[in-house]
């Protein structure tokens, strides 16, 4: 008859020699315990963690224990499915057996794949995001070929801006037209406008200057005088051109 009690507690003190640092027991009644798996080192350092939960069934190892995901760094949703997989196909291949050590072992191979993947994810990105670089610069300088279907699709496009800026325009001049006012309608509007340059040369006044060098002297014009002229009469009638 196979003792369950004994193969467990047996079990329990190699997986603490094993994990001295990892193992913590939670419970004796039932036995339970935590195991943390830390993957390797990636190439950036980074490292993806979980701690697993295990609680002995009565008859375990003919039984598989209990096990769940009690805590984990650096996972995805994904990540955990998978593991919580491998566990459950680990522990049916095993039954019979003590089986904590061979559990987790499989994780941790599982988590050094997580960690591989994400570098060999990292790497495809920046792959990626250098082409898109690449091909926006060959934009950049080439620009979009021509084709006809894309330069009818700009012409349209064009002549229908083209046709709006000239009904704007033209819609400007037209209400121009009709705000300007002829020479009569401004002086029927304004009553100012008639008495303006009246008004300009008294407010000019004393202020109006003459350059007195513009004129010659009197006494230097000559002037013609009727007195001197024996013929001059001013009483005289003006001759008849019929004469």
């Amino acid at each position: 008859m196979t003792d369950y009690g004994e193969e467990q507690r047996n079990e329990l003190e190699a997986l603490e020699s094993i994990y001295p640092d990892s193992f913590t027991v939670l419970s004796e009644n039932p036995p339970s315990f935590t195991i943390t798996v830390t993957s390797e080192a990636g190439e950036n350092d980074e490292t993806v963690q979980t701690t697993l939960k295990f609680t002995y069934s009565e008859k375990y190892p003919d039984e598989a224990p209990l096990y769940e995901i009690f805590s984990q760094e650096n996972l995805e949703d994904n990540d955990v499915s998978d593991i919580l997989k491998l566990l459950a196909l680990q522990a049916e291949e095993n039954l019979g057996m003590v089986m904590i050590f061979t559990l987790v072992t499989a994780v941790q191979e599982k988590l050094n794949e997580i960690v591989d993947e994400i570098k060999t994810r990292r790497e495809e990105e920046k792959k990626q995001k250098e082409k898109e670089a690449e091909e926006a610069e060959k934009k950049l300088f080439h620009g979009t070929p021509v084709t006809i279907e894309n330069f009818l699709s700009w012409k349209a496009k064009f002549d229908a801006e083209l046709l709006e800026v000239r009904k704007k325009r033209m819609k400007e001049e037209e209400q121009a037209g009709k705000n300007k006012l002829s020479g009569k309608q401004l002086f029927e509007t304004d009553h100012n406008l008639d008495t303006s340059d009246i008004q300009f040369l008294e407010d000019a006044g004393n202020n109006v200057e003459v350059d007195e060098s513009l004129f010659q002297e009197m006494d230097d014009l000559e002037l013609e005088d009727g007195e001197d002229d024996p013929d001059y009469n001013p009483v005289a009638p003006e001759s008849d051109s019929s004469d």
